[in-house]
């Protein structure tokens, strides 16, 4: 494990007072707009939120008491809890945050950018004590918001990229990079990829472009590849190797982005009586129990989801600077390739 110090973080949260200033209006009038509650025009209305915008304003909606003693939630937004990854990465958090009094507070986005916005929205306006992400891409909105709270912001499971604040993860390009080199060592020219969409999973797609460019080194490219859309999951990976294999192209290996495709993708051939893997090597991420431990395991990277959510935890609770953890994934060879 390897941590790099990245400058320091002096930022303060927007103040109603701030946006009172900035709209010319009294901080009474600018509390009605935003607790919607009162007479005002909506021309003040138009106003306020014309500068809560510029601002990146938060409201409060715990003042008072919390709001003067300091909140114990933190915030934790994750884009799933159909893979077993995430609710790992949690418990690690837990680990962190449970026996100093904090709790988490999660959201899920189900991989949607703009449900992450609203979702961090909802959470800082009850002024958490941190907040953690996974991966590094989020909306601009996403960003100032996070940027003006005040608070410390973990970014997890990614370090390709420039963070907020904290980031702690590994390289998702050279994962990708790993797996491909395993692949070519052991013989296998032919190879196909399964994966989500790209636009929606950001780390999927580093992994992709990672694994592509040794590929391409080595004067090899991708014979096809199918494209999942949906949620992540066994079935999903089964299906998806039948319809790649189904073009009538031919394979001797099949990368899949994560170990519940291609458990599916195994699934598929011993349905279809195809040896694994002197007929089709298959090849997953994740490092996931039920490929490792599978009457025939599976070849995966096995990634510290739950050692990146407990250095991420302990860090957003402690006043050090901005920092890069970098945490080793491990490349596990198995019985399928």
């Amino acid at each position: 494990m390897t941590q790099h110090g990245r400058g320091s973080k002096a930022t303060k949260a927007v103040t109603l007072r701030e946006v009172s200033e900035a709209a010319g209006l009294g901080m009474s009038t600018v509390s009605r707009v935003l607790r919607n509650h009162g007479s005002f025009s909506d021309e003040t209305r138009a106003r306020v939120m014309e500068v809560v915008e510029q601002l990146s304003y938060v409201p409060n909606r715990v003042a008072g008491a919390l709001a003067s003693a300091g909140s114990n939630l933190v915030g934790i937004v994750i884009p799933s809890l159909h893979n077993i990854v995430f609710p790992d990465l949690l418990s690690g958090a837990a680990r962190s945050l449970t026996p100093h009094g904090y709790q988490p507070v999660i959201g899920v986005t189900e991989y949607d950018f703009a449900q992450e916005e609203a979702l961090v929205q909802s959470m800082l306006a009850w002024r958490p004590a941190g907040f953690l992400l996974v991966g590094l891409e989020h909306t601009p909105r996403t960003r100032a918001m996070l940027a003006s709270s005040g608070v410390r912001v973990g970014e997890l499971l990614d370090t390709d990229g420039e963070g907020m604040d904290i980031v702690v993860g590994f390289s998702q390009r050279e994962a990708g990079a790993t797996s491909a080199k395993h692949l070519i060592a052991k013989g296998y020219r032919s190879i196909g990829y399964v994966g989500p969409a790209f636009d929606s999973d950001s780390r999927s797609a580093k992994r992709y472009e990672g694994f592509r460019s040794v590929l391409l080194e080595c004067g090899l490219d991708l014979v096809d590849m199918e494209i999942i859309t949906g949620t992540s999951s066994t079935e999903a990976g089964r299906a998806a190797l039948e319809r790649l294999l189904g073009r009538g192209k031919i394979f001797d290996a099949v990368y899949f982005s994560n170990d519940d495709f291609a458990m599916g993708g195994v699934f598929h051939c011993i349905a279809s009586g195809l040896a694994i893997p002197s007929q089709l090597a298959i090849m997953g991420y994740n490092g996931l129990d039920i490929g490792r431990f599978a009457p025939q395991p599976l070849t995966t990277v096995l990634t510290p989801r739950t050692q990146v959510g407990e250095i991420g935890a302990r860090l957003i609770l402690e006043d050090g600077p901005p920092t890069v953890v970098e945490v080793a994934f491990q490349l596990i060879e198995g019985t399928t390739t």
